[in-house]
């Protein structure tokens, strides 16, 4: 699993490289905590295009972030996710609280 990252503005845009599973599921959460620590942002975009492989502890991770930035009053997109991780997305209704853009 890797995670590149880069603010453009007050946006970071977070790229997920992998598979975002229980293997590599502390890694990621600890990873973007520190990252959403480290400087003020308006929102967050994450980038999924490259992420093979997502299953429900993954989804876990994705709405711990998404209520932590809620809670600072920080929005969250997901951009481009790969076909098997959007099937996973969609399936779960993720999309109502984290909007999915191209």
């Amino acid at each position: 699993m890797n995670i590149q990252h880069g603010f453009n503005g007050a946006t970071l845009y977070v790229n997920l490289i992998g598979e975002l599973d229980e293997s590599h599921a502390a890694f990621v959460r600890e990873h973007l905590d520190e990252i959403f620590e480290r400087q003020p942002m308006d929102s967050v975009v994450i980038d999924m295009s490259q992420l093979s492989f997502m299953d429900s502890t993954g989804i876990g991770v994705l709405i711990g972030r998404y209520k932590l930035l809620r809670d600072r009053g920080v929005s969250l997109q997901i951009a481009r996710p790969s076909r098997p991780v959007d099937k996973v997305l969609s399936l779960s209704g993720i999309y109502k609280i984290m909007p999915k853009i191209n």
